[in-house]
């Protein structure tokens, strides 16, 4: 067979199976592909930009009859003719292409490693789903130009329901092997796009909606630009940022040799300060049939397991069901200014916003993962001919049948961390004049920073889920949760380093679960410059400003992730699996010139480089 027909045999094998597994819920799962998740973004470009050398047609492209056309006469009439003369150069037809998005080295990038272990078991993903969109809408006065006129965008082609795409980034950090991690990376979006439908969220972007639009003045003169022509274009939203240096701002010192101090790096401690989420915004009113898939799923994880799910409350969960209400933005700041809790009838009628759908898809993810352990056979005989509520979980072996992970019964988990970014235009949320809005999950100890144009610092999303930070703390003892503390000083229960995980079946009843920390961040136009999510492999060992100053220094986002997982790798003797996705904002073209730049850090950085190439390193 020749190269050409093994290609069109490739191709059409490659559409078949894509189109089996859109009707996956009538049949079975294509064989040869185990998903069809959309790694790519799909955007219009000119028809002359994929063929440069092909030849336009001639003529003005129209149809006019010939009984219409009349000769031009350039004398004695100003009667322009009928026909226009021919197109001079390149026709601008556009035609709908897909790019994907982990070929984009300059829009993301993404980075794996080992380290020094003998296997892999972290996880990424990175593409656009199929969920309503959740930004908020643009006023036309900033889709005006000076002159009236409407500005010019990139217009990427929308998603099937005809909203602008949302993009989807994640890192999967498993533990006691792959199982877990790979799990989420196959499934998780699927989740997600699933409980969208079931809790029947609209588009932020209807007119049906009742979400806010974005303001006019947006910020301060400080850090945000505030005149409307300034958002035009992307050079006018980029010019508009001006950069400065916060007061107190120093340089990061390395430790003074034989002081026996730490370098700094972020460890369990969490006392990075966060910054504050934006209130949750309404995008359903089917609060009865959310509240009966609430109470459904939390009397599965009741009879399922017990101990701590028996009495925990979900936080986007209505208090019908159990949870601390449906956190809408009215009863957000209505906790907020209050210091307590919203009224009943208050969150009731609010509606739902898609913090309660993230938190929703976390939990019935982790439960069908933990059930479909619990009917597999386990590894230890001893142990297989025991109850199965003896000592992991309690409530009855699954008789699902599901077919998640191995043969075997696997004991480990998986942390996680998601970002969804969504747009209020079809110009994408890279540009410098778009906005957009943020929205993050996160269980365990990975992370994701955003980068502040102005300031150039960075700025966490999400805390580390250890014993020693206060709120979980908290949160665990009161089901009389212990917690031990290892030969390196820190803090552990039952061994785990993590108070919240998907899996770990055999830490479930005592708190271990995977309630995911939701945050909201409206992304203004260039005012951050880049996002980074990173397992603990690499802000375990770095801070968050070291992981921010070696991106500022890299050209592209795939050079700065392949930086930020080398240099975790190299500084630490024995390293863990690293991943690093980099992600382009905004702001990305002026990400060195706020605060003190890439040269925060520089002299901790070098410090550690010249301590990894110490042949004494390691010697006690």
């Amino acid at each position: 067979m020749c190269r050409a027909s093994t290609r069109s045999l490739v191709a059409r094998t490659a559409v078949n199976c894509c189109a089996a597994h859109r009707t996956r819920a009538a049949g079975p799962r294509c064989p040869s592909q185990r998903r069809c998740f959309h790694e790519y973004f799909i955007t219009h470009l000119p028809s002359t930009s994929l063929h440069p050398d092909s030849r336009p047609p001639g003529g003005p492209h129209h149809k006019l009859p010939r009984d219409k056309s009349t000769p031009h006469e350039s004398r004695g009439t100003h009667r322009s003719p009928a026909a226009a003369p021919p197109m001079v150069g390149a026709s601008r037809e556009m035609t709908v292409v897909r790019i994907p998005l982990r070929s984009a080295k300059h829009h993301f990038g993404v980075s794996v490693s080992r380290g020094t272990r003998p296997y892999n078991e972290d996880s990424f993903q990175a593409g656009t789903v199929e969920v309503p969109a959740f930004a908020k809408r643009r006023p036309v006065s900033l889709q005006r130009s000076a002159s009236g006129g409407m500005t010019s965008e990139l217009t990427p082609a929308g998603s099937a329901s005809g909203d602008p795409q949302v993009f989807y980034f994640g890192v999967f950090d498993g533990h006691g092997g792959s199982d877990c991690a790979d799990f989420l990376r196959e499934e998780l979006h699927n989740y997600v796009e699933k409980a969208t439908r079931l809790f029947e969220l609209e588009s932020s972007l209807s007119g049906t909606g009742t979400l806010k639009s974005w303001p006019t003045s947006v910020g301060t003169p400080d850090d945000r630009p505030t005149a409307v022509e300034a958002l035009a274009s992307g050079k006018g939203s980029l010019e508009a940022i001006k950069t400065h240096t916060p007061p107190g701002l120093e340089p990061l010192k390395p430790p003074e040799a034989g002081s026996g101090e730490k370098p700094p790096a972020n460890g369990a401690s969490g006392k990075a300060e966060l910054m504050d989420s934006a209130p949750p915004v309404k995008q359903s009113n089917s609060a009865e049939k959310a509240e009966e898939l609430e109470r459904l799923l939390v009397k599965d994880w009741k009879e399922l397991v017990g101990g701590y799910f028996r009495r925990f409350k979900p936080e986007y969960f209505s208090r019908a069901a159990g949870g601390q209400g449906h956190q809408t933005e009215k009863a957000f700041l209505a906790k907020r200014n209050s210091f307590g809790e919203a009224p009943v009838a208050e969150t009731a009628k609010d509606g739902i916003g898609i913090e309660t759908v993230l938190e929703y898809a976390f939990l019935k993810a982790d439960y069908d993962f933990v059930s479909a352990q619990v009917g597999k056979q386990d590894e230890d005989p001893v142990r297989a001919d025991k109850a199965i509520n003896d000592d992991d979980i309690l409530g009855h072996p699954s008789k699902s049948n599901k077919s998640i992970g191995g043969p075997k019964r696997f004991k480990g988990g998986s942390t996680c961390s998601i970002a969804l970014i969504s747009t209020p235009t079809p110009s994408p949320f890279w540009h410098p004049a778009s906005p957009s809005s943020l929205i993050t999950a996160h269980v365990g100890d990975t992370r994701i920073l955003l980068c502040d144009t102005a300031t150039g610092q960075a700025i966490p999303l999400t805390s580390n889920h250890h014993p020693s930070l206060p709120e979980e703390a908290s949160r665990l003892r009161r089901y009389a949760a212990t917690f031990v503390t290892d030969s390196f000083g820190e803090e552990r229960m039952s061994g785990l380093a993590n108070t919240r995980a998907f899996g770990d079946m055999a830490s479930k009843r005592m708190g271990v679960s995977a309630e995911p920390e939701i945050r909201r961040v409206e992304l203004f136009p260039a005012e951050y410059a880049f996002l980074v999510l990173c397992s603990d492999g690499v802000c375990g060992h770095l801070s968050d400003q070291e992981i921010v100053d070696i991106v500022k220094e890299a050209r592209t986002p795939e050079q700065a992730a392949r930086d930020v997982t080398n240099f975790a790798t190299e500084v630490k003797s024995e390293s863990d699996n690293a991943t690093t996705l980099v992600v382009r904002l905004g702001g990305w073209e002026r990400r060195s010139e706020g605060g003190l730049g890439s040269m925060g850090t520089k002299e901790m950085r070098d410090w550690r480089r010249r301590e990894s190439l110490d042949p004494r390193r390691g010697r006690t």
